[in-house]
């Protein structure tokens, strides 16, 4: 599904008219075209859940069956719930040459080869096989961002953190038809009309970028550094980030596509702990 969404949310409604999707491409903040290609506001969205199961105690990895009780014992539910929403949101797009060339100094970081052997451990603990799942390198870069502007957005739209939600896009090149790199950040209610625009308003260019600009100031220090800043992952407590806490990054788990795991604000920011590894200066 993330290929026809990146592709609808780049380009826009185009004019059409529809009560489930309305989306305005805009540029990016002129402090941030060096780094984002662009800016999608989502006056409306469809949010569509479907409940096929349930898992106890931890939620599994995407793709992993063996994890989730099917709602029926026979075989293959032949329909699932399925809750319908309406809401808003806003589209962030990196460019892919300054994405791609953070990839390429970052891949042998020692945060990287240090999280990469804890996500073998935690999937070989878990009995999944230790060599498959590793999101990559941009998903950890995109999904830190994600949790950075949640906090803030929450902070200025009326909104709580926990009323915000993410979608991450990666893709790295040669991996489907192109590759991805952009966050939605989005807020749903049951109402027919929707919520109330207080979230996609502030995806202007002259709000966005404020924003943008205090987000990254408060990833460079947190109030647990420099515990949080030299945290290091751990399997063992199924710990799959770096730097990052409840003080810093970390959201509730109803916001998260991946459950607080594969995090480090030090991708986004220089930090005590890494030095190298940020993307914005």
């Amino acid at each position: 599904m993330r290929g026809p969404e990146w592709a609808a949310l780049t380009i826009g409604a185009q004019g059409k008219t529809s009560p489930h999707f309305d989306a305005e491409p805009i540029t990016a903040p002129g402090d941030f075209t060096d780094t984002f290609a662009g800016v999608t506001l989502a006056h409306r969205l469809r949010v569509v859940t479907a409940l096929y199961g349930f898992t106890r105690i931890s939620a599994g990895e995407p793709g992993d069956g063996r994890a989730v009780v099917r709602l029926e014992t026979k075989g293959s539910a032949s329909w699932v719930p399925v809750v319908e929403n309406r809401g808003e949101g806003i589209f962030l797009r990196l460019d892919e040459a300054a994405v791609g060339a953070w990839e390429a100094k970052a891949v042998d970081n020692p945060m990287f080869v240090a999280l990469r052997r804890a996500h073998r451990n935690w999937r070989q603990i878990r009995g999944l096989d230790p060599t498959e799942g590793w999101p990559g390198e941009r998903f950890v870069l995109l999904h830190s961002l994600s949790h950075a502007v949640i906090n803030e957005l929450a902070i200025e739209c009326g909104y709580s953190s926990a009323s915000i939600s993410e979608r991450i896009y990666s893709r790295g090149p040669g991996l489907g038809p192109e590759p991805m790199a952009g966050i939605l950040l989005y807020t749903s209610a049951p109402d027919a009309e929707g919520t109330l625009g207080g979230l996609v308003n502030l995806g202007q260019a002259s709000e966005l970028g404020p924003i943008l600009r205090r987000a990254l100031d408060r990833s460079g220090l947190c109030s647990s550094d420099p515990l949080c800043a030299d945290h290091e992952p751990d399997a063992a407590t199924s710990a799959l980030h770096g730097a990052a806490c409840h003080a810093c990054l970390l959201v509730s788990e109803t916001s998260c596509e991946r459950g607080n795991r594969y995090l480090d604000r030090s991708t986004l920011v220089d930090t005590f702990g890494h030095t190298g590894l940020e993307l914005f200066g």
